[in-house]
């Protein structure tokens, strides 16, 4: 994939690097390689959605919004995945949000050019048909998770996810932005992370996450990472997806 004719970039975004050589050939001239900044918003609650994202690196949180303005994250999608899924299900706006959690990097495509390059019996929209359910299986496993776990596995399990996404040990996080993407108090935040650190699993300092020890982040955390990691292996080719 490039991002212009003449440039090329490299393609980490693992939905599209699972696409036959042919079907990413046919896909390039309309892929764009953009930054995606921190807190960046992608799309907005019923505004059309102007641009589908496949991120390269980083992070972005699906949102839900209420009345009062709290914010609970409902998903997350990173390289394994797509950003603009409404209009892949043939819709155009959304009550929800998405931004940029952890800065990165993402190919965006325009969504009228997706809809009309993406049509039913092309290999691309076979894919994203199987990464709809991928997907639908994370938010019902976290809707769960959030439901009956403990905020010391539901942090640990975020933990696992955003790293697996960003490629890296270390990226930028605040505890008031754990603890709304968590749906708890940053006071309940602050006690989990301090455990945490304690245990020696993470080091926080600064904005900045650190994960220390991954084993033992596994070993902290619930199924539902386990699980939700296996279904998208499952579902996308049996790849490693994370």
């Amino acid at each position: 994939m490039s991002a212009s004719q003449d440039q090329p970039k490299p393609l980490k975004n693992r939905l599209l690097a699972t696409l036959p050589t042919q079907e990413q050939e046919r896909l390039q001239p309309h892929l764009q390689l953009v930054p995606l900044e921190y807190r960046q918003i992608l799309y907005r609650p019923n505004e059309p959605i102007d641009y589908i994202y496949f991120p390269n690196y980083g992070v972005v949180s699906l949102l839900n919004l209420m009345e009062n303005g709290d914010a609970v994250e409902v998903g997350t999608v990173g390289n394994e995945g797509m950003v603009g899924l409404p209009v892949f299900l043939g819709a155009n706006t959304i009550p929800g949000e998405a931004f940029a959690q952890v800065p990165g990097e993402a190919f965006r495509m325009r969504a009228d050019v997706f809809q009309r390059e993406v049509t039913p019996g092309s290999p691309v929209h076979a894919l994203l048909l199987r990464y709809t359910q991928a997907l639908i299986n994370q938010i019902a496993q976290s809707s769960a998770c959030n439901r009956l776990h403990s905020i010391e596995e539901r942090f640990c399990r975020w933990m696992l996810m955003t790293q697996d996404r960003v490629g890296s040990n270390q990226f930028p996080l605040t505890q008031e932005f754990i603890a709304q993407m968590l749906g708890v108090r940053r006071a309940s935040v602050s006690v989990v992370a301090a455990i945490i650190q304690k245990a020696g699993l993470i080091s926080y300092k600064r904005g900045k996450m650190t994960i220390v020890d991954r084993e033992g982040l596994q070993g902290a955390t619930c199924e539902c990472y386990a699980i939700i990691k296996q279904e998208f292996d499952r579902l996308l080719g049996g790849s490693s997806i994370y």
